[in-house]
């Protein structure tokens, strides 16, 4: 789903002087495509509503939702929870502010959060696709906010966000190599874990994966022609 949102799987950044995990221009008109077809399907009841159904059904039989296991998975899907993300950019973007005295990092991260958060909602209100287990059978209603999946658009955007920072400004190769998993294995994790309890639908997932890779690759471009450009919010950057 989000192994291609990475630029390279090194912990250096790339030799061709693009910024690590820069998503490229043909991943993200694939995530484009894609997500607009998948959106225009749904909306006209096709082939992946089936899908969307056929999958809820086995998965609710599983019962995860209502068993031991629960605390566990639950606690997966948190990989792409805001405040999870959040708590832990905080640290990163103070400890580089501290130690490197720029607030680059963290204007970087206020730009994709607003970003992820305007467009999140504006799709999820626009469309208001109800979550699998909404009562009655509905699949678009005024109350729907399951499409797409906030936590999976979070995890890709603001995980590559904070391996985008790992890397740029040095820090230890264990941080980096942590990042750089979170940002691909998290997203993964947290589709599959909100699919398995049956809060999201497949296509919840995917198009949240598509939200993601574009507005990283939008952050990567708002800071290469305005945030960068900000003599002082260069300040600090690791220079090799």
């Amino acid at each position: 789903m989000t192994s291609g949102v990475v630029h390279d799987a090194g912990l250096r950044g790339s030799t061709s002087g693009a910024p690590v995990g820069r998503p490229s221009w043909w991943l993200m008109l694939a995530a484009l495509v894609v997500g607009g077809l998948v959106t225009a399907d749904l909306l006209a009841s096709g082939t992946s509503e089936s899908l969307d159904i056929r999958v809820s059904e086995i998965v609710s039989d599983w019962g995860l939702a209502d068993s031991a296991v629960y605390p566990l998975v639950w606690l997966v899907t948190q990989l792409g929870g805001r405040v999870t993300i959040l708590v832990v950019l905080a640290g990163l973007v103070g400890y580089l502010a501290w130690r490197r005295r720029t607030v680059l990092p963290a204007l970087r991260v206020l730009v994709a959060l607003a970003l992820l958060t305007g467009v999140v909602y504006a799709l999820k209100y626009g469309t208001g696709r109800t979550a699998p287990g909404y009562p009655g059978s509905y699949f678009f209603h005024d109350d729907g906010a399951s499409f797409p999946s906030g936590h999976v658009a979070n995890a890709v955007l603001m995980w590559g966000v904070a391996r985008w920072q790992a890397v740029e400004y040095g820090l230890p190769a264990r941080i980096q190599r942590l990042f750089w998993w979170l940002s691909v294995v998290g997203p993964v994790l947290t589709g599959l874990s909100m699919i398995s309890l049956d809060f999201h639908w497949v296509t919840d997932a995917v198009v949240g994966a598509a939200v993601g890779i574009v507005l990283l690759g939008v952050v990567h471009a708002l800071d290469a022609v305005v945030l960068s450009r900000w003599v002082r919010a260069r300040a600090g950057r690791a220079t090799a």
